[in-house]
């Protein structure tokens, strides 16, 4: 059975029982209780959402919209994975109701300011995924990774890659470098994770798009890069770890801030979160945290929505369809490899939610 069926067919009945308890008991405030059901209120929803954005986050949202047509068949929202980078400029368009997005808004993204509040809705590892005949584990610290990215560092048997593994053999095979094409959140996190773990050594700054050596590689989205890194021997890119996951790609086992090569689990990134201090915006950054069990590259993701909407309609939908992902989507969350937010943020987002109108 594959990941979409079962993961729907447990959303599923979740979202079901939800339907019987809503249909049995009237207590409990949705708004402050952050475990409580969405589902009830979505059956005699009617109406179409549109949305754009970030990959990172995209088989979470998918999977969320899926499970949406058991609970609400009457309920039609689509998210049409870009990239934060194009999902910005098109909430800033008007060309959708809501964006996903794992970095914040700049002045260059044509969003007005004002007009967009964040909920953050769940967290992921950013692994670094390889392609390495004959090698199937790999530990790499910041400042080795920052000179392989940079291409100062271009063959696997490199003294510096050498030196995170004692008792490996590296082969002298060249090292390809994959990254994102288009205007990326999880670039931005991954070089913004360089710059704070690497700050002597990385130089190339960070950002949704950053200037990258001439010889490396450009994929489109989180897939993109999985599938270049997949068809080269010695090659190495940053992913999601859903779609490292689902490329069959090993992934590296970085060097956190407490010294300790950790790979990439919701485990590691749950850990990094419960350090994040999240600021009255509710963004937070768990990039580098402290913590012998943190994996040091987890990142977060939001949803950009408006504190008001023209059409009262269409703010019920983005309310509805938003609770929806924040509490009943924490049941597949584990499932397609995301982690979900600690229950204090996820009240705040909550919270963050009903401003909205």
């Amino acid at each position: 059975m594959n990941r979409t069926v079962l993961s729907r067919r447990v959303f599923a009945g979740v979202a079901v029982a939800a339907l019987a308890l809503a249909g049995c008991s009237s207590k409990g405030d949705p708004g402050t209780d952050p475990s409580a059901s969405a589902a009830g209120g979505l059956a005699s929803i009617t109406g179409e959402l549109k949305a754009s954005g970030a990959s990172f986050p995209n088989t979470y949202y998918q999977e969320v919209i899926l499970s949406l047509k058991d609970a609400a068949p009457n309920f039609k929202v689509t998210y049409n994975s870009i990239g934060s980078g194009a999902g910005k400029k098109e909430y800033g368009s008007g060309l959708v109701d809501f964006a996903g997005t794992d970095s914040t808004v700049k002045d260059t993204d044509g969003v007005p300011a004002g007009s967009y509040l964040y909920i953050p809705t769940v967290a992921a590892p950013i692994t670094v995924a390889y392609n390495l005949k004959g090698v199937d584990k790999l530990q790499l610290s910041p400042v080795t990774l920052s000179k392989i990215f940079q291409r100062t560092v271009k063959t696997w048997n490199a003294p510096e890659i050498a030196a995170d593994n004692p008792g490996v053999t590296l082969p002298a095979t060249a090292i390809s470098v994959a990254h994102r094409s288009d205007g990326s959140g999880t670039t931005s996190n991954f070089t913004k994770y360089l710059a704070a773990a690497a700050p002597d050594d990385w130089k190339l700054g960070s950002g949704d798009t950053v200037a990258w050596p001439a010889d490396t590689q450009a994929g489109a989205k989180n897939t993109g890069v999985a599938q270049l890194v997949k068809a080269a021997d010695g090659a190495i890119g940053y992913i999601d770890l859903s779609d490292a996951k689902d490329s069959g790609l090993p992934f590296a086992a970085i060097k956190n801030k407490d010294g300790q090569y950790v790979l990439p689990t919701l485990e590691g990134a749950t850990a990094a979160l419960a350090g994040a201090e999240v600021k009255d915006d509710l963004t937070f950054n768990p990039l580098n945290a402290a913590g012998a069990a943190t994996y040091p590259i987890t990142a977060p993701t939001y949803l950009l929505v408006k504190p008001k909407y023209d059409d009262p309609k269409k703010a019920e939908l983005v309310k509805a369809f938003v609770k929806y992902v924040l509490t009943d989507g924490k049941a597949i969350a584990a499932e397609v490899n995301y982690a979900v937010l600690p229950t204090e943020l996820q009240a705040k987002a909550l919270a963050q939610l009903d401003k909205v109108s």
